[in-house]
């Protein structure tokens, strides 16, 4: 799954490790999401789009995903 945690860490002056300490993960865990090796959970995709103050579907991209 694409996002655009990368983009709005650099916009933010944020390395992995900080972002990873402000929402409650680790640094790997930020490195695979943005490689795309790891999709978050949703409570995880939910602390992430709140430390940005967005919504999920801002940081996340949906388009790939199968619909049920």
């Amino acid at each position: 799954m694409n996002t655009k945690i990368k983009e709005l860490r650099k916009k933010h002056k944020l390395s992995q490790e900080e972002l990873a300490l402000a929402i409650g993960t680790t640094r790997q865990t930020i490195t695979s999401i943005e490689c795309g090796k790891y999709t978050a959970s949703l409570v995880l995709a939910y602390k992430i789009a709140k430390y940005f103050e967005l919504s999920i579907e801002e940081v996340f991209d949906f388009s790939e995903v199968e619909e049920i």
